[in-house]
C-alpha cells in the first residue's frame, strides 16, 4: 500500500509540474534540450560518424548475408563470408582511390584558379550583352568550390576508413544483432497479427532489406558506368567520379546532381565546353535510364521524398555530422 501511494504521490507531482508549464514554455524547453542534443552530436561527430558508417556498411551487407543463410549456409559462415567481402571491396576502394585523390589534391589549386578564370569569362560576357551581374553574385557564388566540395567528400570517406578495426567490429556485431532481430520482433507482436498474416515487423525487415540490395547493386552499376565513360572521354581521374557517383546515388532525388557537378567542371576546364556538354549529357542519360526505367521496375515508385526535405536534410546534417 505504501508503494502503491508512494507511486500515485509521484504520478501526481510530475502532472501538477508538467501543469504549471505554459504550452510557448513546454515548447521552449523541448527547442533548448533539442540545441543541446545537437550541439552534442556534434562535439561527438568523431566517433558518431564511424558508428553511422558501421550502421549503413551492415544495413547493405544484411541482404547478402539473409540470402546466404536462406541457400543453407550456416550463420557463422555466412557471417564470416560477408565480413570477408566488406573488408575486400573497402581495402580495393581504398587502394583505387588512394593515389588519384592525392594527385587530384596536388592538383586541385590549378583546378580552382581554372575554373575561376571561366568564372569571371561569363561575367565578362553577360556584361558584354547587356546582364549586369552584381557585386554579391561575383564575390559569394565560386563553382570553385565544387571541386573541393567532392574532394573533401572522398577525403573525408578515406579518414574514416582509418578507423576501420573499430567499424569492422561494429558491422560484425550489428549483423549478429540483425540476424535475429526480426524474429525477437515477430516473436513480441506475433499476438497482434494472424496465423495467416505477416507481422508488420517482419514486412518492414524484408522490404528494407529488398531496397538496400536493390539499391546497392543499382548504385554499383552507375558508379561502374561513370567511371568507364569518363575513362574513355579522357577526363582525370575516372575512378574519383566513378566512387563518387557510387556513394552518392544513395541520397535520393538530388545526389546524382551533386555528382555530376565536379565532374562536369573539371571536363570544363580540362578538355572544353563541348566535352563538358558531353559529360553532362551522359550523367543525365545514366539517371534517365537508371532512376526512371530501372529502379521503378525493380523498387516501384520510389519514397516519396520530397526535394528540399533531402536537400535540407543534407545542409543540416552535413554541418552537425561532416559531408560523409
Amino acid at each position: 500500500m505504501a508503494g502503491s501511494s508512494g507511486k500515485r504521490s509521484a504520478i501526481w507531482k510530475s502532472e501538477s509540474v508538467s501543469k504549471s508549464f505554459s504550452p510557448v514554455s513546454r515548447a521552449l524547453i523541448v527547442m533548448a534540450s533539442l540545441v543541446i542534443v545537437i550541439a552534442g552530436m556534434k562535439q561527438a561527430a568523431p566517433i558518431l560518424v564511424p558508428f553511422l558508417l558501421a550502421i549503413f556498411i551492415a544495413v547493405i551487407s544484411f541482404p547478402l548475408m539473409s540470402q546466404l543463410q536462406e541457400k543453407g549456409l550456416p550463420k557463422g559462415l555466412s557471417l564470416i563470408l560477408v565480413i570477408v567481402l566488406v573488408i575486400f571491396i573497402g581495402t580495393s576502394l581504398m587502394m583505387l582511390i588512394g593515389s588519384s585523390l592525392t594527385d587530384f589534391s596536388q592538383m586541385l589549386p590549378e583546378y580552382r584558379e581554372k575554373i575561376s578564370t571561366e568564372w569571371l569569362a561569363v561575367i565578362q560576357w553577360l556584361s558584354n550583352h547587356g546582364v549586369s551581374v552584381s557585386e554579391d553574385i561575383r564575390e559569394n557564388i565560386n563553382p570553385a568550390a565544387v571541386l573541393g566540395f567532392a574532394s573533401s567528400i572522398l577525403k573525408g570517406f578515406g579518414s574514416v576508413l582509418g578507423n576501420s578495426f573499430l567499424i569492422l567490429l561494429a558491422v560484425t556485431f550489428i549483423l549478429i544483432e540483425a540476424a535475429g532481430l526480426a524474429r525477437k520482433i515477430s516473436s513480441l507482436t506475433a499476438d497482434q497479427a494472424s496465423a495467416s498474416e505477416a507481422p508488420f515487423s517482419q514486412i518492414f525487415v524484408d522490404k528494407l532489406r529488398n531496397y538496400m540490395g536493390i539499391k546497392t547493386i543499382i548504385s554499383m552499376i552507375t558508379g561502374f558506368i561513370i567511371g568507364v565513360t569518363m575513362w574513355l572521354i579522357g577526363v582525370d581521374y575516372p575512378v574519383l567520379w566513378g566512387v563518387l557517383a557510387f556513394m552518392l546515388n544513395f541520397v535520393p532525388s538530388i545526389g546524382s546532381i551533386i555528382a555530376a557537378v565536379p565532374a562536369i567542371l573539371l571536363a570544363l576546364v580540362q578538355l572544353g565546353s563541348s566535352t563538358a556538354l558531353l559529360v553532362a549529357a551522359i550523367f543525365l542519360v545514366v539517371n534517365i535510364v537508371i532512376g526512371s526505367f530501372i529502379e521503378p521496375k525493380y523498387m516501384g515508385k520510389g519514397l516519396g521524398l520530397s526535394v528540399l526535405v533531402v536537400f535540407s536534410s543534407l545542409i543540416f546534417w552535413g554541418w552537425v555530422l561532416g559531408p560523409v
